[in-house]
């Protein structure tokens, strides 16, 4: 276990170099200022999650933040879960098993009145061609 980059090792040493240089008549003083120290940077750090939590709200000041770490995100590994997705969607489709993929809304275009006059084509008729059109 390590705290601030300290091993258990290096531990024991900075403490056998702290009673040496201390002495053991001044070391239970200092041991209680460090102690006193820890205790208020943790009385801190819960008063300034409390006042996030306050301002912005309980979603955001519960957030784990770790999964935003852009550090994370491996590129390869996103695409490769897409298209294992994209896949598997394809294969439930096949399936006939509905798809986890959400397809648009249809677009909904309003009908001209002109179109619902025409008559439709006969059969073996080819549709109009507009010379003009882009």
């Amino acid at each position: 276990m390590e705290f601030l980059g300290i091993n258990g090792g290096e531990f024991i040493v900075l403490a056998i170099i702290a009673v040496v240089v201390l002495g053991p008549e001044k070391l239970p003083e200092y041991a209680k200022k460090l102690a006193n120290l820890v205790k208020e940077i943790r009385r801190m750090a819960n008063g300034a999650k409390e006042q996030l939590r306050e301002e912005v709200g309980d979603e955001v000041a519960d957030m784990d933040w770790r999964k935003l770490d852009p550090r994370q995100y491996d590129p390869r590994r996103i695409i490769k879960e897409a298209l294992i997705d994209e896949f598997d969607d394809a294969v439930n489709v096949a399936k006939g098993k509905p798809s986890t993929i959400q397809a648009p809304p249809p677009v909904r275009t309003p009908v001209s009145t002109q179109a619902s006059t025409q008559e439709p084509l006969r059969l073996n008729e080819s549709a109009p061609f507009d010379d003009e059109a882009t």
